[in-house]
């Protein structure tokens, strides 16, 4: 009887295991799981921490943004029921990034662990809730932190991607973001060599100065101007930083921004290593443009005000078109460091064009090309840029374009280009452009002189132009204010 009953239990037992093995990978096995871990729950005291996306004074919490890159890398995450799936940079590249309710589970040093992806009612502030044994609190809570910031450090090395973020007008999460892929580089941007490398020691300099602005008891942030005609490099100036920093990128439209309190609060939402972007600033100053509520007092703040302290390891950026109608106290040099004009393409700029997008060196159109240049006729690099890509299966016709569209362009005429022109064309030099002093200016401002129609006066200007020296750009890099000059310098008159 004994006997007969061992056996009993021992061919249940071999047909269970059967059973469970047929069915390891079906849904049924996986809720008996659930089911018996929900159960031996209920015999375990949990706590709980919450991790919210921002602090009290909605800065971006850091170590909400760690543990965020910490599980989207779990395998977990992956062998869940459900996630979201993300193209990456390159075509072949597909992310595993949670869901905004999911729970993930995790294991450290024999302790389970559980992380739930939170949304708050009221706010609308997200936060990720750790849930853990009290007893394993007690014995890994310190080290598995600490292990969650070395695995997502390790990551964000080895995956830094820029970011582009745009504000949003009216939303709990104030940016969204996207991957930043624009092309462009000091490589690809038409600006002299020996600008190009001045720049670029400057942002390797300011990337090593922490300390020594710390020692001046200045915040640790550099802003640039970029001015110029619609169409001279701006934009791709700015992506060439980018790149070149491994610096996210904030784009404020000031359009959507409501008030003074709103952009401060949208420069406490920026992260460090990051280049904040404001562009037609001029618009904005000179009433052209919709800003939302925004005070000359609150911008003025916003570029170095007590709030700005908040903005460490963060570059400042602005575009205009023109400076010439522009409040002097947002020129002034802690607000505005260093200057940098882009004007209208020479005939250096062309050849830079034409080798980039038609790989040409010299060509015996070259010449008539240089010819019109000095008649004061000129063109926008994009305008230049365009013609050519339009026409790069054959340089000669492409050369021919920009012939024709620089003559559409010179002095008489009524081409479209002149329209980019500021109305009035001026040299002036004002000043020495001392750090110390808020009412200073560049050392040098170039801006091309007012040609004659007659023909007697461009003769004149042809022959003036061919007598004389070509002047040096001036570039003032320092810690104060400076000017960076697109060597626009050489083709005015005194």
């Amino acid at each position: 009887m004994v006997l007969a009953t061992l056996f009993s239990y021992l061919f249940i037992f071999i047909a269970l295991a059967l059973v469970l093995r047929l069915l390891s990978k079906t849904s049924l096995v996986l809720i008996l799981v659930r089911t018996w871990q929900s159960f031996i729950d209920h015999f375990h005291v949990y706590q709980l921490y919450k991790v919210p996306q921002y602090n009290d004074h909605f800065q971006e919490n850091q170590l909400y943004c760690q543990i965020s890159t910490y599980l989207n890398s779990l395998p977990s995450v992956e062998d869940s029921d459900s996630t979201n799936l993300f193209s990456g940079s390159k075509s072949n590249d597909i992310f595993f990034h949670l869901d905004a309710t999911q729970s993930i589970r995790d294991t450290f040093l024999g302790a389970r662990i559980c992380w739930t992806n939170q949304k708050s009612e009221t706010d609308g502030i997200r936060s990720f809730v750790l849930k853990i044994k009290k007893n394993d609190k007690k014995r890994v809570f310190r080290q598995y932190f600490q292990h969650i910031l070395s695995i997502s450090d390790e990551i964000g090395q080895r995956k830094k991607e820029v970011k582009l973020h745009l504000n949003l007008s009216g939303e709990n999460e104030r940016w969204r973001s996207i991957p930043f892929t624009h092309p462009a580089s000091f490589e690809t941007v038409v600006l002299d060599a020996d600008l190009k490398t001045k720049i670029k020691s400057d942002l390797e300099l300011f990337l090593k100065s922490k300390q020594y602005y710390h020692r001046l008891g200045r915040v640790w942030k550099r802003s640039y101007l970029l001015y110029g005609a619609s169409g001279t490099g701006k934009t791709s100036f700015i992506a060439a930083m980018a790149r070149f920093l491994c610096y996210d990128v904030y784009d404020i439209d000031m359009s959507k921004v409501s008030d003074d309190s709103d952009l401060k609060t949208l420069l406490l939402q920026t992260t460090p290593k990051s280049l904040i972007v404001v562009e037609d600033l001029d618009r904005f100053l000179t009433g052209k443009h919709t800003a939302g509520g925004v005070s000359l007092s609150g911008l003025l703040n916003f570029m170095d005000g007590i709030i700005s302290c908040c903005g460490e390891e963060r570059m400042l950026v602005f575009t205009m078109n023109s400076k010439d109608h522009v409040d002097q106290a947002v020129m002034r040099p802690g607000r505005i460091d260093v200057h940098i004009h882009f004007p209208l393409c020479d005939f250096s700029a062309f050849k830079g064009l034409a080798s980039s997008y038609l790989g040409l060196k010299e060509h015996k159109l070259f010449p008539q090309v240089e010819e019109i240049f000095q008649t004061g006729a000129s063109l926008s690099p994009a305008e230049i840029g365009e013609l050519m890509i339009s026409n790069r299966t054959s340089p000669s016709r492409a050369l021919k374009s920009v012939i024709s569209a620089l003559q559409s362009s010179g002095p008489g005429s009524t081409g479209a280009s002149n329209k980019m022109l500021p109305p009035q064309h001026r040299l002036s030099n004002s000043g020495s452009g001392r750090a110390g002093d808020e009412s200073a200016e560049p050392a040098s401002v170039f801006s091309r002189e007012s040609i004659q129609v007659s023909e007697f006066k461009k003769l004149y200007g042809l022959l003036r132009l061919g007598s004389r020296r070509k002047e040096e750009p001036t570039v003032d890099l320092g810690l104060g204010l400076g000017l960076v000059d697109n060597k626009e310098g050489s083709r005015h008159e005194k």
